[in-house]
């Protein structure tokens, strides 16, 4: 039996939050899932052809949410609490690309992300567009859950 890549438009989004609403959470996109290796460059004395590249950390992308403006919104509450009164309360989310079924093919547990950026389209009246509004999250690191 081949087994094909997953399709990336069935994902789930769901937030560790007090105020939880289902429909809060449906996004048309995430991006920013990604995890880079920070090198340190050493050299060596006597060697010059090459500097030894040795590993440092790893570093974490923002990860951005996009979906149509929600209206009266417990998530973007905990977002504005964050922007505009200063008051940080890291949420734990996990990503969820499914499959066919609803079930899980692979999961991203993202650890203690804060919005660090709001934002929404821009408003044209010659088209016919919905507003999309964006979440930018900064988080500490994420871990790939094998379902």
């Amino acid at each position: 039996m081949a087994v094909y890549p997953p399709v990336g438009f069935h994902f789930l989004v769901k937030f560790e939050l007090p105020k939880h609403v289902i429909d809060d959470t449906r996004f048309r996109e995430v991006s920013g899932l990604e995890a880079e290796m920070e090198m340190e460059s050493f050299t060596e004395g006597g060697e010059n052809r090459f500097t030894w590249q040795l590993p440092k950390r790893t570093r974490y992308s923002d990860i951005t949410l996009k979906r149509g403006l929600f209206i009266q919104s417990p998530l973007i509450e905990w977002c504005r609490d964050a922007l505009e009164n200063f008051s940080f309360n890291p949420a734990n989310i996990t990503i969820s690309l499914l499959n066919e079924k609803h079930e899980p093919v692979m999961s991203w547990y993202v650890v203690s992300a804060i919005p660090k950026k709001w934002s929404i389209s821009g408003f044209n009246a010659e088209e016919n567009s919905i507003v999309v509004e964006s979440i930018t999250l900064n988080c500490r690191y994420f871990n790939i859950l094998n379902s």
